[in-house]
């Protein structure tokens, strides 16, 4: 049938995951960092989604697509609510990197030192924040990190920063996209290489997204790689 239903352009998705947390009705899932129209049959039309995409990824369109099937709706909302309450937890409603959780870990028996230097070497480390000329990025091994991974990753510092110049964001809080900046950062200056850190969660996909995107319209062939974290402080790749 000839319906109005959402588009999702995914050029634009920073994989936030705003979106798909407020999708009532779960049409909408994060595959790989992007947000995905999975169930057309789940989409009702009325756009509860749009207001909370921060970069304007989705529009209306009018075409021909399943009707809107408000019963699979409701029988995959109390299947869902089912599992959950056979799991002993709450599923959560919102976007999945804001699910509460208790890690429970076991006291260590590690000395640490008294005092553990920083390997940060240059500030400012935000990305917003950095100027996209400074001299540090010449010949550097670039780090663009979650925000949350050094604080999820114990050994961060001398694993990750050390003779690293390091960039730092987070795609769900900060406002807009970093790959024009990243782009022009990799395309002026003699970047030796790119390590991206990310957490587990959807949203972070966002940051990953952007690297790819800036690397590809830099015109430069630089190696770079991608490191998951856990929640609960693991290196998942």
């Amino acid at each position: 049938m000839l319906r109005k239903i959402i588009k999702i352009d995914e050029q634009k998705c920073n994989g936030c995951g705003a979106c798909a947390a407020a999708c009532h009705e779960g049409a909408i899932e994060m595959i790989n960092g992007k947000a995905k129209l999975t169930r057309e049959d789940y989409c009702d039309g009325l756009g509860d989604c749009l207001p909370a995409c921060p970069v304007d990824a989705i529009t209306f369109e009018e075409r021909e697509a399943p009707a809107y099937d408000e019963a699979a709706v409701l029988k995959a909302k109390a299947e869902k609510s089912e599992n959950g309450t056979k799991a002993g937890t709450k599923l959560p409603c919102g976007c999945p990197g804001t699910n509460s959780k208790v890690i429970k870990r076991q006291p260590s028996t590690y000395s640490a030192p008294t005092s553990v230097q920083s390997q940060l070497s240059q500030w400012p480390c935000q990305i917003k924040l950095v100027p996209v000329n400074a001299p540090y990025f010449n010949g550097a091994n670039l780090l663009i990190a979650a925000d949350c991974t050094a604080y999820a990753y114990g050994n961060f510092h001398n694993e990750f920063i050390r003779n690293h110049i390091t960039l730092i964001g987070c795609p769900k809080l900060d406002d807009g996209d970093y790959a024009d900046k990243l782009t022009t950062i990799i395309a002026n200056n003699d970047i030796k290489s790119v390590t991206v850190i990310r957490m587990e969660v959807p949203c972070c996909g966002g940051i990953e997204n952007a690297v790819k995107r800036a690397l590809q319209a830099s015109g430069k062939f630089i190696p770079w790689r991608v490191v998951t974290i856990s929640t609960d402080g693991r290196i998942l790749d």
